[in-house]
Order: C-alpha cells, then sequence, then structure tokens
C-alpha cells in the first residue's frame, strides 16, 4: 500500500508534470533549465547516498524501520505540498523544494523496501515485489489521472500553467499522506532492537556495524556486483523518469495534456510488467529476468532517439512502461535474496547508495551531453543505451545461489 501511496510523487511532480513545468515555465526554457534540474535532482540523490545506509543501519539496530518511514514521509509530504509555492523565475527555491522533497521520497522507497524480506518468502520475493510495484503504478495512476482532470479542465478556463501546476502538487501531497496512513496503521515492526545499540548509542552502533559489513564485502561480492550493476542501468532509468516529460514536449513537441496522457499510458505499462515479470522472475529466476529487461531499454533508447513523430515515439514509451516496473521490481526483489535477515535495512540502504549514485550519474551525464551539444538530446538519450548495456555486462558477475548463501551465513552481533 505504501507504493500505491508514494507513486503519485514521481509520476506527477519527478516524471509528468513539474519536471516540464520546471523547465518552460520557472526557467522559462533557459539554455541551461534542464541541466538546472538535473543538477537538483542530483543534489537530492547525493544526499541521500551518504545518508540512507547509516539510517538504514541505525532503523535496523533499533527496530524502528515504521518509525523513521513515518518521520520521512511526513517530511515528504510537507515539501512536496510546498512545491505548489514555486512561482515563475524563482529557481532556486524551487531547487530547493526538489532537493528536500526528493530526498525525503527517496528515504521512505529504501525503508519501505527493507519490509520485503519479512513479507515474502524467498521463493516469492519477484511476485510480491512485483505485486508493489504494480500496486505502486495504479497509485500513481489515480494521482496523474485527478491531475490530468484538473489540468484539462483549467487550461479550458484559460487558467495558466503558473497557477494550475501549483494545485497539482497539492493534490500529489494529499493522496501521499492519506494513502501513507494505511500501511502505518496495519504494517507492524517484527524486527527487534539490538541491546548493544541501545548502550552505544544508535548512530555510532550504526557506523560500526556498517565498517564491519564493508570489511566483509568479499563474503557479499555478489551483492557488491549487484549494486555495481544498478549503478549501470538504474542510470538509464533515471533519465527515463526525470526527463521523459521534457523530451516528450521538447523533441518530439507533445503538449502539456499530450505528455501526461503519454506518463498515465506509461505507467499503465509499467503496472503490467511489474505483475506480470514479478511472476516470471520466481519461475525463470531473478538474473535472466533483470537482464531480459535491460536488452528491452536498449530498444527503447535507440526508438526514441530516431523517433520523428509522436507515433513513433508512442512505441519507445510503452516498450519504456514495460521495461521500468519489470527492471525496478527485479533489482529491489533480487537484493533482498543477498540481505542477511537481521541486516535488512542497511542493506537496502547500500541497495538506495547504488541507485541514487545512478541517479545522480545517469540525469546529469545527460543534462551534461545535452548542454554540451547545444541541447541535443537525441545525442544524450541515444548515449543512455551505454549504461544498459554496461548493467548487462556487469549482471553476468552475479552468481544468485552464491549471494543467497552469503546472506543465511551472516551472523552479525
Amino acid at each position: 500500500m505504501y507504493d500505491f501511496a508514494n507513486s503519485g510523487y514521481t509520476t506527477v511532480v519527478i516524471t509528468a508534470v513539474f519536471s516540464a513545468y520546471f523547465v518552460n515555465g520557472i526557467a522559462a526554457n533557459a539554455a541551461w533549465a534542464t541541466f538546472a534540474w538535473t543538477l537538483a535532482l542530483s543534489i537530492s540523490y547525493a544526499i541521500v547516498m551518504v545518508t540512507m545506509p547509516t539510517i538504514g543501519a541505525y532503523a535496523d539496530l533499533r527496530a524502528a524501520k515504521k518509525r523513521v518511514l513515518m518521520i520521512v514521509t511526513a517530511a515528504c509530504v510537507v515539501s512536496t505540498a510546498a512545491l505548489a509555492l514555486a512561482a515563475p523565475g524563482a529557481v532556486v527555491a524551487a531547487m530547493l523544494l526538489v532537493i528536500v522533497s526528493n530526498a525525503f521520497y527517496n528515504y521512505g522507497e529504501s525503508l519501505t523496501a527493507a519490509f520485503l524480506p519479512e513479507l515474502a518468502r524467498t521463493d516469492s520475493l519477484g511476485k510480491v515485489s512485483g505485486w508493489g510495484w504494480g500496486f505502486g503504478y495504479f497509485g500513481g495512476m489515480l494521482a496523474l489521472g485527478i491531475c490530468t482532470g484538473y489540468v484539462i479542465w483549467a487550461q479550458g478556463q484559460k487558467i495558466p500553467a503558473s497557477q494550475f501546476v501549483p494545485v497539482t502538487m497539492l493534490i500529489t501531497a494529499v493522496i501521499y499522506g492519506g494513502a501513507s496512513l494505511v500501511t502505518f496503521r496495519l504494517l507492524r515492526e517484527r524486527a527487534q532492537p539490538n541491546p548493544r545499540s541501545l548502550e552505544q548509542g544508535g548512530f555510532r552502533a550504526s557506523l560500526q556495524r556498517l565498517q564491519g559489513t564493508f570489511a566483509d564485502a568479499r563474503r557479499y561480492r555478489d551483492f557488491m556486483w549487484l549494486l555495481a550493476c544498478a549503478v549501470a542501468y538504474r542510470g538509464g532509468v533515471a533519465v527515463a523518469i526525470a526527463l521523459a516529460a521534457i523530451y516528450a514536449q521538447t523533441v518530439i513537441g507533445f503538449s502539456q495534456q499530450e505528455t501526461m496522457v503519454l506518463i498515465f499510458v506509461l505507467n499503465l505499462a509499467a503496472a503490467g510488467g511489474a505483475f506480470a515479470w514479478g511472476y516470471l522472475q520466481d519461475r525463470i529466476g531473478h538474473k535472466l529476468a533483470l537482464g531480459s529487461t535491460l536488452v528491452g531499454w536498449i530498444a527503447v533508447c535507440v526508438i526514441a532517439a530516431l523517433s520523428q513523430t509522436k507515433g513513433q515515439f508512442w512505441w519507445a514509451a510503452a516498450i519504456a512502461g514495460l521495461c521500468m516496473g519489470s527492471s525496478q521490481s527485479a533489482g529491489r526483489a533480487m537484493a533482498g535474496m543477498f540481505a542477511p535477515p537481521k541486516q535488512l535495512a542497511e542493506f537496502y540502504g547500500l541497495w538506495t547508495f547504488a541507485v541514487r549514485l545512478s541517479s545522480i550519474i545517469g540525469p546529469l551525464t545527460y543534462g551534461a551531453i545535452t548542454r554540451a551539444t547545444g541541447g541535443n538530446q537525441r545525442m544524450a538519450i541515444m548515449s543512455t543505451a551505454a549504461m544498459f548495456v554496461i548493467g548487462l555486462v556487469l549482471l553476468v558477475k552475479v552468481d544468485v545461489q552464491r549471494g543467497r548463501e552469503a546472506a543465511l551465513q551472516a551472523a552479525p552481533a
């Protein structure tokens, strides 16, 4: 249910509405606007990257995953609502609000993922992760559908984007906050606090735990290979999430309304892909299921770069939708295979480290290439295919059985 609650943030704020409004409205479509957007996202991801592993270890040692999740959720809801205050020309204020809201969103995403191995059997991780991602996309579609209906009405009333976009931020915040209450009502903390952490102080013990994990990196080498793979392929996924609306409007010529419909359909395809691949993953194996989605992503980049019409771009969007939910769900479930039972939040904190590093590398590289080539986004999207190729190569190094055995043999103090 938490996936359902928080997906509206990425769908409306990061992908469909606020990203394009930031470039075209707040930054007045300046040459540096796309780079500024990717810079704001990259800063937020850097903050999460360096802090989430320690927060995860703290949540494990204190058995506080649910409590910390409640705090970061409230912070994300408030900062999302505050995006309604970002007016045209207020570039710095808008960037700061994006940095804050996106950081807290990613904290929540990591903490909720850490509950997955507690809620699913090992042979059902892919399926349950797929349910979560699929249900999450329905939440994103709900938020986007309501926002799209409002935008269509507002445009019919000749209301400018500077007035109707802030309302969509409020709608998104309300849905996020309201739907997350179901999670907090039903979800319970199954972990038990570590007595030593109570004696030493939570964050001091957390840092010591992390040092021990890195010292044992060789034992968890398959998890480390998976992290390297995630840095590569999730960088490409981050480009699709952060820049799809900008590319559709700037390069292909979609209107704001057409872009919102495009993202809605993309989310529908992503929901189907997450559900289907979850079952397929448990049947054919995590590695093969993830690898097949990366091949699909390579095709997406090539088709998008070569598209000259809206119809051609729709093909890229349809394939991207199927691959988006399945690739993210498959990676999350695979990480759960390699996480020791008593270090779930910590290992998902490390997973978040890798994913957010990729979220810096991907969009920032795209923005830098766009700026260096005088706004050539076709070249930038074509270069994104290389990230998925590298991800495939690194995935070959992962031995799922060996990684799972290492997780089960771990016995933290």
